[in-house]
């Protein structure tokens, strides 16, 4: 039943981050990838909501967790904007990018576990 519930996860996560990545290309020009950042920020924040305030249930881990958060997030896709930015010249950029992405996503994973923890 666990497979199931990681699998319905990740089918909302998946069509949720092409979303976001769009949308928020759509509205930002440059070579600064907002849209996948965007998508891996909210995958940490969900993350560290769930991981805090599910109570140990695995339901609720494998569904919201290891799922949504799961396909939301996309670690190939942050790797390859950050060859492809270095690759193009914009080596600064890559640098910024990749480090604003694990700070970031460090802050936001742990400020989501807070509130969770604050709320359960």
């Amino acid at each position: 039943m666990t497979w199931l519930l990681v699998l319905l996860g990740g089918a909302v996560g998946a069509p949720l981050r092409y979303l976001i990545d769009r949308t928020v290309t759509a509205r930002r020009d440059g070579r600064f990838p907002w849209g996948t950042l965007t998508a891996n920020l909210a995958a940490c924040a969900l993350l560290g909501l769930v991981a805090s305030s599910a109570g140990g249930s695995p339901g609720v881990v494998a569904l919201l967790g290891t799922g949504l958060a799961g396909a939301l997030s996309t670690y190939s896709t942050f790797g390859f904007e950050i060859v492809r930015l270095a690759e193009t010249g914009a080596a600064r950029l890559a640098v910024l990018y990749s480090v604003s992405s694990v700070v970031l996503g460090v802050l936001v994973a742990s400020l989501a576990g807070a509130l969770g923890r604050a709320l359960g």
